[in-house]
């Protein structure tokens, strides 16, 4: 520990002995430190706070999501500062007054998107701007006031995009797809207008809606059941035929008055006469049989000799008879007319083998058309609606919770803090230097490190001796020393007194 405590002893007094080069160093490189801070041009630096509400009743109802209201505000916080409005901002501040040419404003848009932030907070409601003016050819109050016009010039700006900058782009949507709509209906017209005249040549031989073959499927289809039906049409017929001919076109033993008829009557009689006993030799039933067979063999006393009536049930059958005989008939016109259809149809599929593919090609064209024309439609209406919510429901709710600040202090460089700093790394590297060089010079402190170096031992060693008038020099050195020690300590005071003054003049 002694050991140490020697070691620490040799090594100040040797910067001690060398504590004018120390000083020395010290002042060349505090003065130039000092120099490079007060050549530092101030930075002012200005901030606002805005709130912006673009919550809605109608935003959910139309289509607008709180996601893409954040993303309307991540929009205009990435266009803010843009060229454009980078632009503005220099024409509409003092940053103009020394503005001579478009190299110019280009030199100040490149500055101001370096010294521009716009920042959201937690609340993404809640957004913070702030602008840095740090020009050195201009007063300290000069930079502090471009700070807050610049803040200012955004915040209009920024009110402008939000409030009139969706009617603007809003009309300018509509207006292009108006212009898309117009342009996809003269292209659908014409597309349609080409399908109605391939129809007129092929599609319109066979019913049906769709391409040829799923036409030509339908009518096989058809046909098919047209088959089917005609099978039991033809059955019902013949059922019916065969019905008719065992009915009977006439009912005997009624008249046509509703009464008996003569033979009915003259059998009557002829059994009366029996009933009574008399025999067939009885000159009564004699005359009376001679009349039963002499109508029998006029007739039988039919409606027109007077012995029988209509049959209704044959009647009823001749018509369903007629009915069914007539579903047979248009059946098979039906099939025979689809048939021919089918069969010319299918000639011209030989004779033009691409009339299918150009059906294809005509539908393909007409529904990409129309998918789009009717997308057009849908998104124009949904833009309307949009932009008359966000007009007429005041959706966008702008407000300035702290106007921009006007700086009454630099922001950088934090000047008191960097002369402190040069005044400690000036004394810091004197001392350095002066240790550097005790380090270097060919001497021996002490008797132990002579007899270390050498490796032989030492006798003795003499003390100095300082006389009265040596005492006298000595003392003046030091009092030299302690002023120019102090007037260092008392020059960077100096400076960060006037630092503070000229913040109080800004």
């Amino acid at each position: 520990m002694a050991g140490l405590y020697d070691e620490l002893l040799v090594l100040l007094h040797g910067i001690w002995s060398r504590r004018w080069v120390a000083l020395g160093v010290a002042w060349g490189l505090c003065m130039l430190g000092w120099l490079g801070v007060a050549l530092i041009p101030n930075s002012y630096q200005s901030k606002a706070r805005v709130y912006v509400n673009t919550q809605s009743l109608l935003q959910d109802t139309v289509g607008i999501t709180q996601v893409q209201s954040q993303q309307d505000l991540d929009r205009v916080r990435s266009t803010l500062a843009s060229a454009e409005n980078l632009e503005k901002v220099v024409r509409d501040t003092d940053l103009s007054q020394s503005v001579s040419g478009p190299r110019d404003i280009a030199a100040k848009i490149t500055t101001l998107r370096e010294n521009i932030t716009v920042m959201a907070q937690a609340d993404p409601s809640m957004i913070d701007i702030s602008a840095i003016s740090a020009d050195s050819s201009l007063s300290d109050g000069a930079n502090a006031r471009i700070a807050q016009q610049i803040v200012q010039k955004l915040i209009d700006i920024f009110q402008e995009q939000n409030l009139s900058g969706d009617r603007n782009q809003t009309k300018q949507s509509l207006a292009f797809l108006d212009q898309q709509i117009a342009t996809r209906g003269k292209q659908l017209e014409a597309a349609d207008q080409r399908r109605v005249a391939f129809a007129q040549r092929y599609v319109g031989l066979l019913p049906g809606a769709g391409s040829i073959s799923q036409r030509m499927d339908a009518a096989r289809m058809e046909i098919n059941n047209i088959d089917s039906q005609l099978v039991q049409a033809q059955s019902a017929l013949s059922a019916m035929n065969g019905q008719l001919a065992g009915t009977p076109a006439t009912l005997p033993g009624v008249g046509a008055s509703g009464g008996a008829t003569p033979l009915a009557q003259a059998q009557s009689n002829l059994a009366a006469m029996r009933a009574r006993g008399w025999t067939a030799s009885h000159p009564d039933v004699v005359a009376a049989q001679r009349e039963v067979d002499a109508l029998r063999k006029s007739g039988g006393g039919s409606a027109s000799g007077g012995g029988g009536t209509p049959n209704p049930a044959y009647v009823s059958i001749k018509s369903m008879q007629a009915e069914r005989a007539a579903t047979v008939q248009a059946l098979s016109t039906r099939k025979a007319q689809l048939q021919n259809d089918l069969n010319t149809m299918m000639s011209k599929q030989v004779d033009e083998p691409g009339v299918a593919s150009e059906q294809e090609k005509l539908d393909s064209d007409y529904t990409a058309l129309k998918t789009q024309y009717d997308k057009l439609m849908s998104d124009r209406e949904e833009i309307r609606l949009r932009g008359e919510v966000k007009t007429e429901t005041g959706a966008v709710q702008f407000r300035v919770i702290q106007p921009p600040s006007t700086p009454t202090a630099p922001s950088a460089p934090n000047r008191p803090l960097l002369l402190l700093g040069v005044l400690i790394l000036g004394i810091g590297a004197g001392i350095g230097v002066a240790f550097a060089l005790g380090q270097l010079k060919g001497a021996f402190p002490t008797a132990a490190r002579l007899e270390k170096a050498l490796g032989l031992p030492v006798a003795g060693s003499i003390s100095q001796t300082v006389g009265a008038a040596q005492v006298a020099v000595d003392r003046q050195r030091m009092k030299w020393f302690a002023g120019a020690s102090g007037g260092l300590v008392a020059v960077c005071l100096l400076l960060v007194v006037v630092e503070f003054v000229q913040r109080g003049m800004a």
